[in-house]
């Protein structure tokens, strides 16, 4: 098995990652699991902050690290909140507060005017000083609804609608899900590119 730490401590991430990875012989783990805590994010963009990520849990852990760096940006908001999703309403990773809080800048925005999409930059790094990181990107675009809807997911899942389905992504099947999203996009773009540089011991 391929030894890999996801620069994260989102275990939905990982859930994610090991759907899409999972039949080609990794050995996938959170840093959390090895005792590493998260880098402070002070990149400017996804790429800096994903490689700032990705090299700190490769030199923590010693073992190749896949730094993803996503969020949703919102047209109304002039892209907001963007690199900040995770931490929009303050506190980093509370979902809740920082789905009431997207609502509530858009509560007089209409419907024409919400569109929206996720975006996401992975990194891989095979040790935390690889002068040739491997990069992709992916998109996903949508808009945001009114209020939350499905059960699925995380994040900002529940208040965004993929048009192409009519679904919210909280609503979409995970297998679903894994093909049309951000995250999903960059990986498929990625997958070839990391079962070459990580190639399967023995």
């Amino acid at each position: 098995m391929r030894p890999l730490v996801l620069a994260s401590g989102n275990r939905g991430k990982l859930r994610e990652l090991e759907a899409l990875l999972g039949d080609a012989g990794f050995a996938l783990s959170v840093q959390g699991d090895h005792g590493v805590e998260d880098i402070e994010e002070t990149g400017l963009s996804f790429v800096e902050n994903a490689l700032l990520k990705a090299r700190h849990a490769a030199r923590e852990t010693g073992r190749p690290a896949l730094g993803d760096d996503s969020g949703i940006c919102v047209d109304a908001l002039d892209g907001a909140p963007g690199l900040y999703s995770a931490r929009y309403a303050g506190r980093h990773g509370d979902a809740a507060a920082n789905n009431a809080k997207l609502l509530d800048a858009l509560r007089d925005v209409p419907d024409a005017a919400r569109g929206a999409r996720f975006y996401c930059v992975l990194v891989l790094v095979r040790h935390g000083d690889d002068p040739q990181p491997l990069i992709a990107e992916g998109i996903w675009e949508g808009r945001v609804l009114h209020a939350p809807r499905g059960a699925h997911g995380f994040g900002y899942d529940p208040l965004f609608l993929d048009p192409a389905s009519g679904r919210s992504a909280a609503e979409l099947d995970p297998v679903v899900k894994n093909r049309v999203s951000h995250r999903g996009q960059a990986l498929a773009a990625l997958r070839a590119r990391i079962l070459q540089a990580l190639p399967a011991a023995g």
